[in-house]
């Protein structure tokens, strides 16, 4: 199981939010990169990457950090937040991210999802409020199941599919591992866990399941409430 600790970019500052509400954003570092580079140090292989400003304008809003981050560390990328057209992910893939991940337009347009993933390393992210795909910035939920989405993708060529637990997102209550348990075993695909990881147990939880591939940390580790040293240790095997 791979750990993919995060950075939400806003206004080219290393935040988090909770719920995913922009006025509740907390600044961590004015340089992200040298975020970036401590989780390289730690043991991570990837960077989750959010442009929050790009997420609401529907186009790239932190590029200057994000080739900063590409420069000065040899992590995996991948970035998600207001990727809805080819030309962005063209885009992004020259800068050199790794993985595009398609949330908003994912639902809107699953076709173009799945033409995508003949071309490029794809993720889809899956946000769910109470079962169902949240919309608009994660105010709304839609009429559409997060699980009925995720099948939608069963054997469409997408690498992984990020599933967030909304309500617990930012929160640091505990992570869904029956939602994300779920995601996994309609789709058929490589799934990562989001939203609500507080400690080393959320991790353990998560590795016992043997079928969740990958999760993302963000706030347990700015907060401390995860030693992701450990954490990494643990999911490599190490004691």
């Amino acid at each position: 199981m791979e750990i993919l600790p995060a950075i939400d970019l806003k206004d080219g500052l290393a935040v988090r939010l909770t719920h995913g509400l922009m006025d509740t954003a907390k600044v961590y570092s004015n340089e992200p990169f040298e975020v970036a580079k401590k989780f390289e140090e730690m043991g991570s292989k990837w960077l989750h990457l959010v442009d929050l400003n790009g997420a609401f304008a529907g186009e790239p809003k932190n590029l200057e950090q994000i080739v900063k981050i590409r420069e000065n560390c040899n992590l995996k990328l991948e970035i998600g937040g207001g990727i809805r057209d080819v030309d962005t992910i063209r885009r992004y893939c020259d800068l050199g991210v790794d993985r595009i991940i398609l949330g908003s337009i994912a639902l809107k347009n699953p076709e173009f999802v799945k033409q995508m993933s003949k071309n490029y390393s794809i993720a889809v992210g899956i946000d769910a409020i109470d079962g169902y795909v949240a919309v608009e910035g994660w105010a709304k939920k839609s009429t559409m199941r997060a699980t009925d989405l995720a099948q939608e993708f069963a054997n469409a060529g997408v690498e992984a599919i990020i599933c967030t637990d909304v309500g617990r997102d930012g929160t640091l209550s505990g992570v869904n591992v029956d939602f994300t348990l779920e995601i996994a075993r309609v789709s058929g695909v490589d799934t990562i866990a989001s939203g609500g990881v507080k400690n080393i147990e959320d991790i353990k939880l998560l590795l016992e399941t043997k079928e969740v591939s990958g999760v993302i940390v963000g706030k347990a580790y700015y907060e401390g409430t995860l030693d992701l040293r450990e954490a990494f240790r643990l999911t490599s095997g190490l004691k």
